[in-house]
């Protein structure tokens, strides 16, 4: 078995200072917001500060084999997310800091890993900030600074190398201390467990990515010129040379939007919100 890596910073180094971190981390507690066999997520306070906590126990040759079938990547454990925000730091985006990482186990399939994060508190998702906006439209200048900083986001992130695999709006964590405004507003992106992380992102990846997030934005009020807006922070050349050069993106993301949008739909068909 390889040696176990391991990197701690406080208040947990002086938590488990005398401790297996592995068996400590197994037994914080909190509220559960996932457990299955191979994945338990929750949030856990420790010394009057709240953490989020992922503890990954190997899934099995089965599902790997499953997966690989299938032609997605298996994610086997905590060190994809650990990786994603190590990169994304260094890119300037932000993101999640974590502050206790362990992975043991030479065996893809039996890896025993965890990663501890703090809590970005208070925020608003995305999702649940913009969901309004069709019958209460935000202030132009705001939107618009919005839309600059979710493409200059995105833009950092897949010219460093990483695509997210699972980006959607509730992904992007909006900061509301201070009160966020169109000169000062801060943004985090989170859920990195899926992130993949490269010297040289494939636009396969890249145009993935950017169609979830546009499937994401589809009924939260944007205009044809906010689209237009996000291009052009996105590629940072001219519209006309982005139409022109960027032609058969565009049409795959209104494809790729449209066929998201009907899985969604199929699968909560008789159970959406009134």
């Amino acid at each position: 078995m390889s040696e176990p890596l391991l990197i701690i910073d406080e208040p947990f180094k002086t938590l488990w200072s005398a401790r297996d971190p592995f068996l400590a981390v197994e037994a914080l507690t909190g509220e559960v917001f996932r457990e299955l066999e191979a994945r338990r997520t929750l949030r856990s306070e420790v010394a009057g500060r709240g953490y989020f906590v992922k503890i990954h126990r190997g899934v099995g040759w089965a599902e790997i084999v499953k997966n690989l079938l299938s032609l997605r990547l298996p994610v086997l454990g905590a060190g994809n997310e650990w990786l994603a925000i190590q990169r994304l730091t260094s890119l300037g985006v932000d993101t999640m800091h974590c502050v206790a990482f362990g992975q043991r186990g030479s065996n893809p399939a039996t890896r025993h890993s965890f990663i501890v994060t703090e809590e970005l508190a208070p925020t608003i998702s995305l999702e649940d900030f913009c969901r309004n906006w069709p019958s209460q439209a935000p202030p132009p200048a705001f939107k618009r600074a919005l839309i600059a900083r979710v493409a200059d986001m995105a833009r950092r992130m897949h010219r460093g190398g990483v695509n997210h695999r699972d980006f959607y709006l509730c992904h992007f964590l909006l900061h509301l201390d201070p009160t966020p405004t169109a000169s000062h507003l801060k943004l985090s992106i989170i859920d990195l467990h899926r992130a993949q992380v490269r010297e040289k992102l494939p636009c396969r990846w890249r145009d993935k990515d950017l169609a979830s997030l546009y499937f994401s934005a589809l009924n939260i009020g944007l205009t044809r010129r906010d689209g237009l807006r996000f291009l052009r922070g996105y590629f940072g050349r001219s519209l006309r040379d982005i139409l022109n050069q960027e032609a058969v993106l565009l049409g795959y993301l209104a494809r790729e939007a449209e066929r998201l949008q009907a899985k969604f739909l199929r699968k909560y068909a008789g159970s959406a919100p009134e």
